[in-house]
């Protein structure tokens, strides 16, 4: 299905730059103040449209439609999780660092992730046992750790506890702001070594870039060690995490 979740993505992505080239966003405020603007829901209505259009059919949890009872949803066992335009400030901001992103989940574990930046028309993918990639050439993580670590955190939400837990790992770091899901990516793509995350995030912030990372020969596991897994609790909140 990779093909045909590339193909919506990129539709969603470009019914989000045609409002990102105008200047009537229609910025609205949700219930937990993050900002919501037209070409959220422009593209939340492609993907799932798009994908209730599959030969396999799944459910789907979008950010923009996640109010499904944890009774209902607790016996899942494939289903799809959409961020339909992660970094939303970025995307007011209009510095280019937002994505679309789409995610099949398989008891807890991301199998197949698509990333998609449409300001920047790159195309990361990732498939359990088939590789990760950008605009279709292959990529990994980096093999070797240099003496500074190259980390990426938050743009538009700083953490002092991401500060105060790299300071105490007691090596030399370098830090790179970037928005939105990109950080996985670049972790993924070997230009980052670490992403510690110790604010809030969902899970379909970080679904679809997992499975990039994941398919890259990366891991995502909680401050404990243990996998970041999905759909095992009633809210859609993580864990504090470190992708690497």
């Amino acid at each position: 299905m990779l093909k045909e979740v590339k193909d919506i993505a990129r539709d969603a992505g470009a019914a989000i730059m045609d409002i990102y080239r105008s200047n009537d966003f229609d910025v609205q405020k949700k219930a937990d103040d993050s900002p919501l603007t037209k070409a959220d829901l422009a593209a939340h209505n492609i993907i799932c449209e798009g994908l209730r259009a599959l030969d396999i059919q799944y459910p789907v949890i979008s950010e923009e439609s996640s109010d499904i009872s944890w009774a209902q949803r607790k016996h899942w066992c494939r289903y799809w999780l959409v961020d339909p335009l992660d970094g939303t400030k970025e995307f007011i901001k209009r510095n280019d660092e937002f994505t679309v992103n789409i995610a099949l989940i398989e008891k807890g574990v991301p199998i197949l992730g698509v990333v998609y930046a449409p300001a920047l028309d790159a195309m990361y993918t990732g498939e359990r046992d088939r590789g990760a990639f950008l605009n279709d050439k292959a990529i990994s993580v980096a093999t070797q750790e240099p003496e500074a670590l190259r980390v990426v955190g938050s743009r538009s939400h700083p953490s002092q506890e991401t500060t105060d837990w790299l300071d105490a790992q007691g090596k030399s770091y370098e830090m790179l702001a970037v928005g939105s899901s990109l950080k996985f990516c670049l972790v993924a793509e070997g230009k980052a070594d670490i992403y510690p995350r110790l604010g809030p995030t969902s899970e379909w912030d970080t679904a679809a870039a997992h499975a990039v990372l994941s398919a890259a020969g990366g891991e995502v596991k909680t401050l404990n060690g243990e996998p970041l897994l999905y759909n095992q609790k009633a809210d859609y909140l993580n864990p504090h995490f470190v992708a690497r």
